[in-house]
């Protein structure tokens, strides 16, 4: 398929998604039929009460989990059939992942870090690409340190500039905010709304924080496994607001 084509695809497309857990009485509905579409270059966020689906969701659209219903696709490739080796071959090569626990590796320094999911995948560090993704994150002075050496959101920086090294067709975000200081936390939510706007990168973030959230393009909203609304240009208040509602719903 030619890149035109793919440029014109949606990064993630869902469709008809559930999953469940468990059978019988002790069956758990985490997905409800969900179908969205992202479009190449944006940034999305995800909220919701706690146990309304969140990771669940992230974790089928990054073919982490397999969907019990509906299909999954990236780009071109349809997830939800692959065997369990295609998939790891792709979530290496087209996706990029960045954690609230960062997911270093001690021993290797930043660099080596860096480019470990191409040395995987067995495949050539391009070096113009890893410079223009060092500076986007400001790491540059610090390619020979150890992980050890760093600050809690200098790692964080390491893992955002991992996840698009290979430049993946999205960036999956499971609270990458989560164990940082509001400053640091400030710092890595703009580097993760430059990479979008700048670099072209599509990015789906699952977050607790209504603040974190207002950095989004949209933010969509899950209550009890289904999708609960979306807001589009959203500010901390805002969403605030709709997470008190989604709170009063699941309570109801």
């Amino acid at each position: 398929m030619n890149s035109q084509v793919m440029t014109m695809m949606p990064a993630l497309r869902m469709s008809g998604v559930s999953k469940t857990y468990g059978t019988g009485a002790g069956t758990v509905h985490a997905l409800r039929d969900v179908s969205i579409e992202l479009r190449r270059g944006t940034f999305t966020a995800v909220m919701g009460p706690s146990g309304s689906g969140k990771s669940t969701f992230l974790h089928c659209a990054a073919g982490l989990d397999r969907p019990t219903g509906g299909q999954v696709w990236l780009g071109d490739a349809e997830l939800s059939g692959m065997s369990e080796t295609r998939l790891t071959v792709l979530r290496r090569e087209r996706i990029g992942f960045v954690f609230q626990a960062y997911n270093l590796l001690s021993t290797l320094t930043v660099e080596q870090n860096i480019t470990l999911p191409l040395r995987l995948a067995g495949k050539n560090v391009d070096r113009a690409l890893l410079i223009d993704v060092i500076r986007a994150v400001g790491l540059s002075d610090r390619l020979n340190r150890l992980p050890s050496e760093l600050s809690g959101g200098q790692q964080q920086r390491v893992a955002i500039a991992r996840a698009l090294v290979t430049r993946p067709d999205a960036v999956f975000a499971d609270e990458p905010t989560g164990a940082l200081d509001t400053k640091t936390a400030r710092q890595v939510l703009e580097l993760l709304r430059h990479v979008v706007s700048a670099m072209g990168q599509t990015v789906l973030m699952v977050t607790h924080d209504p603040v974190a959230a207002s950095y989004a393009d949209s933010v969509v909203f899950l209550a009890d496994g289904q999708f609960a609304g979306e807001m589009r240009r959203p500010t901390p208040e805002l969403i605030a607001e709709r997470m008190t509602h989604l709170g009063d719903r699941r309570a109801s």
